[in-house]
């Protein structure tokens, strides 16, 4: 059974959390057991989005402007574990007839409800630079984590 720690009342880990662990980890090995261990639909697709260069973002590149969530963490916020299911609206293919300006700002409207962690990794994902700040965590170990995943062709 999961324990609850102080930083984070919610048993199960943001996949920010299970990202910077992964980041930790100092081989291989363990980094995909890590992934295998906290795995889920979305922290799937955040790698697909992150990794699968067939993945188009229809949002501007770059920072966001955004106000984030400074609520305590497991707290106020919602999270990427449930809000990805319309991630698609973001990208090539998912929702194209969406004017742009609704879906910066149904991109804002996500990220401020997040957590500060989440909604930065949110960012750095539609750009495909998470290894910015998860600087261990490569393709290589993600295919080895997570062999279904079929890269490219998405878009």
């Amino acid at each position: 059974m999961a324990t609850r720690s102080l930083e984070n009342s919610n048993p199960r880990l943001l996949i920010s959390e299970v990202l910077r662990k992964v980041s930790n980890a100092k081989t291989k090995e363990e980094k995909v057991a890590l992934l295998r261990k906290h795995n889920s639909t979305a922290l799937r697709q955040l790698l697909i989005i992150n990794f699968d260069d067939s993945v188009i973002s229809m949002l501007p590149e770059g920072d966001v402007p955004y106000t984030p969530n400074d609520a305590p963490v497991g707290t106020d916020h919602s999270r990427l574990e449930s809000e990805y299911r319309g991630l698609y609206r973001f990208f090539k293919g998912g929702q194209d007839k969406l004017p742009s300006l609704k879906r910066e700002s149904m991109f804002v409207q996500l990220l401020e409800g997040l957590s500060a962690e989440e909604a930065e990794l949110l960012v750095l994902v539609k750009d495909g630079r998470m290894n910015e700040k998860y600087k261990r965590i490569t393709k290589a170990v993600v295919t080895e984590a997570f062999p279904t995943i079929e890269w490219g062709g998405r878009s």
